[in-house]
């Protein structure tokens, strides 16, 4: 059976229940997702896990299978694609939609075509990269889902390579932020075109769609998107010394309330909070029950230092849980996966660590397995009762 358990530990040791409770930070997004990924600290979650249309935000993935193919040596910055007539009238200056104006029958380099995605959010160089690599308009979105499910990102589905309204592509607030966060972490050369302010092509210049850049937030990169449907959206990086934040936005009503929400939810974070380490590595969480074992518990520790955002103006409404599948069942050894801890913030979990046993527990004597067993009997007997009621 699953256990949850509150640690009263936690709250005595750092006082993260204070007397008076604040009001929980608001915003005007449908949905937003802001999180601290140097300490994995969610901040802000208003409807993270909810299905949102990507719009051109999908864009992001496109970049990141493009990137893989370039590490693989499948293709090269140098390499030319051409621009075919059915992507030049589907992505291109007679679409009406974003572009980087791009010839037809021209051949453009991954590098000019790189930037035209990240850059100018260009419709045609999806495509065009598409079909030069794999053949097809499309071809990539089946790279796509296979990096999303590798990456984690269990609740995406992708159709396309540029975005377009499709009923089956689909995502959340928490896996673009993900998304963000792997492509920053593991293509960091191509991840720096997004600082990249401007791009001209085709002697026509476009300035980046981030509204951000420069806004002196310390924004390293980030992507747009924005549809009839699913309205005003935006995925920014921003770092600070130690701190790096990703926040998500999707459903706002204009441009500008999209622009003047992200950077007053960015400067609450930056200003906000301080670091605080919650449990050193190695020190006991909590103790998970044992059954068949020469003791009736096990305790619990992290693998490393546990350190969590704390709001450091105003007072907010944090606890905390030890879950685990148990009673675990002996022998045990230190040092094997036993449970995970949760610190949650306004009822959402904020941060999740692993939790390991950090003693040997040997099977016990034929008595206390015995005893074990009528005390497990007991507790399935209540629990079952209980759900009959």
């Amino acid at each position: 059976m699953m256990r949850a358990i509150l640690l009263g530990l936690l709250m005595a040791a750092v006082a993260l229940v204070a007397p008076l409770q604040a009001e929980p930070f608001a915003t005007s997004a449908p949905v937003a997702f802001l999180i601290d990924t140097a300490t994995g600290s969610v901040l802000l979650d208003k409807g993270a896990d909810r299905p949102i249309e990507p719009a051109a935000m999908a864009k992001l993935m496109t970049i990141a299978v493009v990137a893989q193919a370039l590490r693989a040596g499948e293709t090269t910055r140098e390499t030319e694609y051409p621009i075919s007539e059915q992507t030049w009238r589907k992505g291109g200056a007679p679409s009406g939609s974003a572009t980087m104006f791009a010839a037809v029958r021209s051949r453009i380099r991954v590098d000019d075509l790189l930037r035209g995605v990240i850059v100018q959010a260009a419709n045609d160089a999806c495509l065009a990269l598409s079909e030069g690599i794999t053949g097809q308009q499309e071809g990539l979105a089946l790279r796509m889902n296979a990096l999303a499910a590798q990456i984690g990102m269990r609740h995406s589905q992708f159709r396309n390579v540029t975005g377009f309204a499709d009923p089956q592509q689909l995502t959340t607030a928490r896996d673009l932020a993900l998304l963000l966060t792997w492509l920053r972490t593991n293509e960091p050369e191509v991840y720096a075109i997004y600082q990249e302010k401007d791009f001209t092509w085709n002697k026509i210049r476009q300035t980046n769609r981030n509204p951000l850049l420069t806004a002196d937030l310390g924004v390293d990169g980030g992507v747009t998107g924005a549809s009839d449907t699913a309205g005003y959206g935006l995925i920014v990086s921003a770092a600070h010394g130690d701190q790096h934040f990703v926040l998500v936005l999707q459903g706002m009503k204009t441009i500008a309330e999209r622009a003047a929400e992200a950077k007053r939810l960015l400067q609450w974070a930056e200003t906000s909070f301080e670091q605080k380490t919650i449990f050193t590595k190695g020190e006991t969480v909590g103790e998970a029950s044992v059954f068949g074992g020469l003791a009736p518990g096990v305790p619990l520790a992290a693998d490393r230092d546990v350190e969590l955002l704390v709001n450091s103006a105003n007072e907010e409404k944090l606890s905390a849980k030890l879950v685990y599948d148990g009673p675990l069942e002996a022998p045990i050894r230190k040092g094997a996966a036993a449970g995970r801890l949760q610190i949650l913030r306004e009822g959402h979990v904020s941060l999740e660590i692993p939790l390991y046993a950090s003693a040997d527990i040997p099977i016990g004597s034929l008595p206390q397995r015995a005893f074990g067993a009528i005390y497990e009997l007991g507790i399935g007997l209540v629990q079952g009762g209980h759900g009959k009621r």
